[in-house]
């Protein structure tokens, strides 16, 4: 006869275990800045930017920087030499690629740019993909610095695999979104935004810098747009020699659907004060999912347009497309 405590129609009288698992808020918060880096860092990135080189030039390129060991070893197990050495084509078609070898090799940011390694120079590549006059003529001292422990990478990992290539720069990746707070969290989605912006408008820049960009819209006017606080992107035009501000962007990253209310509210001070220096428009970009929208619109009732970050982030979905035809018609650019 079975024993009592083993049949579980018996109904335990022992008292009931209070669980208390944290929130995904945290996780969600991250796979938002992990779609946004699989358009910047990661394999997906670079099999794009592979696609638009001309692959003669690839080849004389990779026979310069790559050892020749290590293409023995990469041709047997079946990869490109350019998943794992970089090359100046391919940063030069996409500069922001200087992250996926940082992550690939393993290296933190704190300690890949630093004076020491004298990598300083290429991060404005990794975080906002752009390459400076004065650092395209350094690429080829970049391909062959990082040649070095990239090749050893190859001689030490046994029968390296595509998927090893796709997961290495995960843990790397990972291990640094688990050391940021939720503020560095914040500042890396409002300049993934940035970039996003920067995809779309790519054609009609003229300038960059690491914070703003320079357009020539299609009817001959500069346009700014800048990335600051309050707000945190603002769109602007030059008409003659007046400055007229055109829209006033608050990015808000936070995932907690408990705390999406504050958010919003912190959205509508930033917009408030645009408001007051003479911005006539207002878009936030937060996270809408499991959200009614009324709800946020109570909280912020000075926001014209909402977007959902995931989907801007991710460069798709019906708010990425309302996000990118409304972007490119305040600026006057075509698409």
């Amino acid at each position: 006869m079975p024993n009592k405590s083993e049949n579980p129609d018996v109904i335990s009288n022992a008292p009931e275990l209070a669980l208390h698992p944290p929130s995904c808020a945290r996780q969600v918060r991250f796979y938002q800045l992990l779609v946004a880096a699989r358009k910047q860092w990661f394999i997906d990135a670079l099999s794009e930017a592979l696609g638009q080189l001309n692959q003669n030039i690839v080849k004389q390129q990779i026979r310069k920087y790559v050892p020749s060991d290590a293409q023995k070893i990469l041709a047997s197990a079946g990869l490109r030499d350019e998943h794992v050495f970089p090359i100046p084509a391919v940063l030069e078609e996409k500069p922001s690629l200087v992250g996926y070898y940082r992550l690939l090799l393993g290296a933190p940011q704190k300690s890949f740019y630093t004076g020491q390694t004298g990598m300083g120079r290429f991060k404005i590549m990794e975080e906002f993909g752009t390459i400076s006059k004065k650092t395209k003529p350094f690429l080829g001292d970049f391909c062959r610095a990082m040649a070095t422990p990239l090749a050893e990478l190859v001689r030490q990992v046994p029968k390296l695999t595509s998927r090893d290539l796709q997961e290495l720069p995960l843990l790397t990746f990972g291990s640094q979104l688990q050391g940021s707070n939720n503020t560095q969290i914040g500042k890396t989605a409002m300049r993934e935004v940035f970039v996003a912006i920067r995809e779309v408008l790519g054609k009609s820049v003229v300038e960059e810098a690491d914070s703003r960009l320079t357009l020539k819209n299609s009817a001959g006017r500069t346009v700014f747009i800048s990335l600051s606080h309050d707000p945190d992107v603002s769109i602007q035009e030059q008409v003659s020699n007046h400055i007229h501000h055109k829209v006033a962007i608050e990015v808000k990253g936070g995932t907690d659907v408990s705390n999406a209310h504050n958010r919003a509210g912190e959205a509508e001070k930033s917009h408030q004060k645009a408001k007051k220096v003479g911005f006539p428009e207002f878009w936030t970009i937060i996270s809408k999912r499991s959200l009614e929208l009324f709800k946020l619109q109570a909280e912020s009732p000075t926001t014209n347009h909402w977007f959902d970050i995931a989907e801007v982030l991710a460069r798709s979905g019906r708010d990425w497309e309302d996000f990118r035809q409304r972007l490119a018609g305040i600026c006057g650019i075509p698409l």
